[in-house]
C-alpha cells in the first residue's frame, strides 16, 4: 500500500481546509516545497498535491511550486483545476507522475476516455463524495450522481486509479468513513486510493486490514493528521509496507 502525504496549495502556501471549505483554512507552512522535502526525508516516494486555487478557478494556479516539488525527485500526483487536455499535457510536461481529474470526469466521459487513451496510467479520477453524492467545482457544488455510479463508469472507461474522498471526514480528524470506502472498493476492479479522515495509527491499521479483503485498495492519502502530529509519516510508511 502506498502512502500519499498531502500538500494543499493556496496562495502559494501549504494549507488544509476543513471539509474543503475555503473559509475554514489553516496555514501550516509558507513554502510547500519545504514540506515536500520533509516528506521525502521521512521516506516517502510520492506526494499528493492539490492546487486549491486551481480547483476554485478552474485552471492551475500553482504550477511553479509543483515543478519545484518534482525537481526534488518525488513522484507527484496532482489535482486541482485540470479541466482541459492542454492543462493535463502541461502538468505532465512538468514531470508530474499522475494527474487527477475531478470536475470534468463528472461532466464528460468522453474527455476522460480520450485522456486514458492518450496517457494511460498517468490519469486518475477523483470521486469526491458528500453524503454519497459526487461534489465538483472544488467541492462547492454537489451533483445528483452517486459516487459508486460514477466510479463504475470510470472503471468501465479504463481508468486504472480512482481517488475516493469522503468530504464529511476530510480534514476533521474524526476517522475515515470505512463503510463508504469499502462499498466503493467493492463496486470497481481498478485501484482505489482512500482519502479523508485518517487521524491516528489505528485508522491506518484498519485500512491495512481492509486491503486484505479488498486488494484493489492501493493507497491512502493523509494530510491534516501529519501536520497536527497525530501520526508519524515514517511509522505509517513502515506499517503500509509491512
Amino acid at each position: 500500500m502506498t502512502i500519499y502525504p498531502a500538500i494543499d496549495i493556496k496562495g502559494s502556501r501549504c494549507v488544509r481546509l476543513a471539509q474543503g471549505r475555503a473559509d475554514e483554512e489553516t496555514v501550516y507552512a509558507a513554502n510547500p516545497v519545504e514540506v515536500a522535502a520533509q516528506f521525502q526525508a521521512a521516506g516517502s516516494a510520492w506526494v499528493h498535491v492539490v492546487d486549491l486555487d486551481g480547483a476554485f478557478a478552474g485552471e492551475p494556479r500553482n504550477l511553479a511550486a509543483v515543478q519545484a516539488i518534482v525537481v526534488l525527485g518525488l513522484k507527484v500526483q496532482l489535482g486541482g483545476g485540470l479541466r482541459t487536455r492542454a492543462a493535463v499535457e502541461n502538468a505532465l510536461g512538468l514531470g508530474v507522475s499522475r494527474v487527477v481529474i475531478g470536475t470534468r470526469a463528472a461532466e464528460s466521459e468522453t474527455f476522460v476516455a480520450e485522456l486514458v487513451q492518450a496517457f494511460g496510467e498517468k490519469i486518475a479520477v477523483s470521486i469526491d463524495a458528500r453524503n454519497g453524492r459526487v461534489a465538483v467545482q472544488g467541492w462547492v457544488d454537489t451533483t445528483n450522481t452517486g459516487a459508486t455510479v460514477l466510479a463504475r463508469r470510470m472503471d468501465a472507461l479504463g481508468v486504472r486509479t480512482l481517488i475516493h474522498t469522503d468530504i464529511s471526514t476530510d480534514g476533521m480528524l474524526t476517522g475515515p468513513n470505512f463503510a463508504a470506502q469499502e462499498a466503493l472498493l467493492a463496486a470497481v476492479s481498478c485501484r482505489v486510493i482512500a482519502s479523508g479522515g485518517v487521524s491516528r495509527r489505528e485508522d491506518m491499521m484498519k485500512l491495512v486490514e481492509m486491503q486484505k479483503r479488498r486488494p484493489n485498495l492501493d493507497g491512502v492519502i493523509i494530510g491534516k493528521a501529519l501536520y497536527e502530529n497525530r501520526v508519524e509519516l515514517g511509522d505509517l510508511l513502515a506499517l503500509a509496507k509491512a
